[in-house]
């Protein structure tokens, strides 16, 4: 009897230690997975926006992306991106879906409602696309009292935003602006008569023109802007981790670097 009691004690043990030991290794596991999921920066972008981001077969890359990557690096952290529709960016950092959102968004009072931003690293320009020998000269015939010009934009894209703002004001109707999910798609309209001019950034402005055929941009400018990265309101922690990298690749030189290497000096 002594010898049996001796071997259920024993065989209880084992599993005592067997169970200690699962429960141990269950632990380190998941404080591994928080470790490794806490080691990821997720970038929301909308990979239409050359130079700032767009794909080069399966890669990401512009502006965005290689800003987005240095300062992943500095924070000793591995950056993933997620490609998404514009309009769902701010939403899924809200969320906490993502980190952060960076596609060459503008700063608006409108936005700061929503999400925080870092300080600027880039400055963009908002440009009209027409097509060769149109009646449209100037940013400013758009809004020229008793014209009718159709508009083609990227849905909740600056260009969006102050197009649909000024046409109010000017008393124009709403129907004559077009949203599109992309710029590729509103230069596609403006291309086929679909519409009669395109607001969008300059520089994704230079790329689709290069790409079509007898479309031109104008020489004025529709309107100038700051670009940032957004955060939702209760990350403050990580805003403040990105800003400080920031400023410090602003500072060393890094970010002037990648910006001349995809925008060349007129």
């Amino acid at each position: 009897m002594k010898k049996i009691i001796a071997l259920v004690m024993a065989v209880a043990m084992i599993a005592s230690v067997a169970m200690l030991a699962g429960c141990g290794n269950s632990n380190k596991d998941a404080a591994k997975a928080t470790e490794a999921k806490a080691a990821k920066l997720t970038m929301a972008t909308n990979a239409t926006f050359p130079p700032y981001e767009y794909k080069e077969g399966e890669e990401f890359v512009g502006i965005d992306v290689e800003i987005a990557k240095a300062i992943a690096d500095k924070l000793g952290m591995e950056l993933e991106i997620a490609d998404i529709e514009f309009d769902s960016i701010i939403t899924g950092v809200q969320t906490g879906k993502y980190d952060m959102g960076m596609a060459g968004m503008t700063v608006t009072d409108e936005r700061k409602q929503s999400v925080d931003f870092s300080d600027s690293y880039a400055t963009g320009i908002q440009a009209v696309i027409v097509k060769d020998g149109s009646d449209i000269k100037s940013a400013d015939d758009l809004l020229a009292e008793g014209t009718s010009y159709k508009v083609g934009v990227q849905l909740s894209t600056t260009g969006d935003f102050l197009i649909g703002e000024d046409y109010a004001k000017a008393g124009k109707e709403e129907s004559l602006i077009t949203k599109f999910q992309s710029g590729n798609d509103a230069v596609s309209a403006l291309a086929s008569g679909k519409v009669d001019a395109v607001v969008i950034d300059n520089e994704p402005a230079k790329s689709y023109v290069a790409a079509t055929q007898g479309l031109q941009i104008l020489d004025s400018k529709y309107a100038e802007e700051d670009y940032a990265i957004c955060f939702a309101k209760n990350n403050t922690e990580l805003k403040d981790k990105v800003n400080g990298a920031l400023k410090e690749l602003i500072a060393d030189g890094t970010v002037k670097n990648i910006i001349d290497k995809y925008i060349k000096a007129n």
